[in-house]
């Protein structure tokens, strides 16, 4: 976990460098600001991870109920949201000082991501995006689970097939937020108004992408209560071991100097 944690902030540095194509002063102070952010998100934000892990264990153990999956989302979303502001207060004085220049490349990388979802996500027709979506569910459900059964499989298929596919719309949003956020740097206003934007980032969506995601979060939780029902006392187990590895690796990481 220490490496995996080391290892993702380079890739934060990289990422950042590869979006704001920054002089070298910017990028002396890009890597100063990433340091701060992930000392502080050490410190501050693992052991509240720690502690949902812990939670999710307990809650599994004993077996999930509807308010679980509520808490589960909510908690984790909680956090995130916290994570995100912190994360833009620190980066804002740099973005405010970006160049047109660099704002037009920043606004490049946004566009070949653009392409590379599309390419992903938007090809063929309903049934292959359905079964492409059953193929993701069941192997993010083997990393916890281990091999699923069939009827297990057959519960995440019944899941795919009934719930709404998503990605036209989340394209959509993307690139009005993508607009937004381009808005917010040409202004010089990110100390201002972007922490706010990176917290609320479900703010403005069209009703149908809402609507959508709600009714897919009905349907994904139902399939989840379902395959809790069927899990054997070897995938539980596993589960319940790997909250309990990540919850300690969380504080250990928290607790340990740089």
């Amino acid at each position: 976990m220490r490496l995996v944690y080391d290892n993702a902030e380079i890739y934060v540095r990289w990422r950042a460098a590869h979006y704001l194509d920054p002089d070298e002063a910017q990028a002396e102070e890009l890597d100063e600001r990433i340091a701060e952010f992930m000392a502080w998100h050490r410190t501050h934000s693992l052991p509240k991870y720690a502690q949902i892990a812990d939670e999710a264990r307990r809650r599994l153990e004993r077996r999930l109920q509807p308010d679980d999956l509520v808490w589960g989302y909510d908690s984790v979303v909680a956090q995130l949201r916290e994570d995100m502001r912190a994360a833009a207060e620190n980066m804002a004085p740099l973005l405010d000082r970006l160049t047109p220049q660099q704002i037009a490349h920043f606004e490049r990388r946004l566009a070949e991501d653009n392409r590379r979802f599309a390419r992903e996500h938007l090809r063929g027709g309903e049934r292959e995006r359905r079964k492409r979506r059953t193929e993701r569910n069941v192997e993010r459900l083997e990393d916890w689970l281990g091999r699923l059964s069939r009827a297990q499989v057959e519960r995440v298929a019944q899941y795919s097939e009934r719930s709404p596919l998503l990605d036209d719309l989340r394209d959509r949003d993307h690139k009005r937020l993508q607009a937004e956020l381009l808005g917010i740097l040409r202004a010089k206003e990110a100390k201002k108004r972007l922490p706010e934007f990176v917290v609320n980032w479900d703010r403005g969506r069209e009703p149908a992408y809402a609507a959508a995601i709600e009714a897919a979060r009905k349907e994904y939780g139902a399939m989840v209560l379902d395959i809790d029902r069927s899990l054997t006392r070897e995938q539980r187990a596993r589960a319940a071991h790997d909250l309990a590895r990540y919850a300690q690796e969380f504080r250990g990481l928290a607790a340990s100097p740089r």
